[in-house]
Parts: C-alpha cells; sequence; structure tokens
C-alpha cells in the first residue's frame, strides 16, 4: 500500500476516533461498564480501548472509501 494512500485512512480515521471517544465518554461513564455484567475495568484502559476501537472502526471506513473510489490514470502512473 502506498504511504500516501495510508495517510488517507489514519489520519481522518484518528480525528474521528477522537471525536467519538469525546461523545461517547462525555455521556457514558467508564466506570459504570461492566463486562460480561461483573468485570470491571480501569478507567484509563477503557479510554484507551475505546479510543482504539473508534480508531479501528473509521480506519475500516476509510479504506472501504479509498477501495471503492474510481482510479484516474494519472493516480496508476504514481510509484
Amino acid at each position: 500500500m502506498k504511504w500516501r494512500a495510508l495517510m488517507w485512512i489514519l489520519w481522518p480515521s484518528f480525528l474521528m476516533a477522537g471525536a467519538a471517544s469525546a461523545v461517547v465518554f462525555a455521556l457514558v461513564d467508564p466506570l459504570d461498564v461492566a463486562i460480561f455484567g461483573y468485570i470491571r475495568l480501569e478507567r484509563d484502559f477503557l479510554y484507551a480501548a475505546g479510543f482504539f476501537f473508534f480508531w479501528l472502526v473509521a480506519a475500516g471506513s476509510s479504506a472501504l472509501t479509498l477501495f471503492m473510489s474510481p482510479v484516474s490514470n494519472s493516480d496508476s502512473t504514481d510509484a
């Protein structure tokens, strides 16, 4: 994969992950989250896990968008 394409995928998804984390964790306290009803995790761990989850989802969306975009003749000759 080209470095430019990787930048087009990771940078917007990073920004969206930050925005999504801010919105979700403004509404949900991580200490109120219980996995399988009884497992409680640290607040910092859930903040980080949530951010990386949102980043992965947004990166997948950006990668699919880039994959489905039409390829022009000038793009195909880039190294």
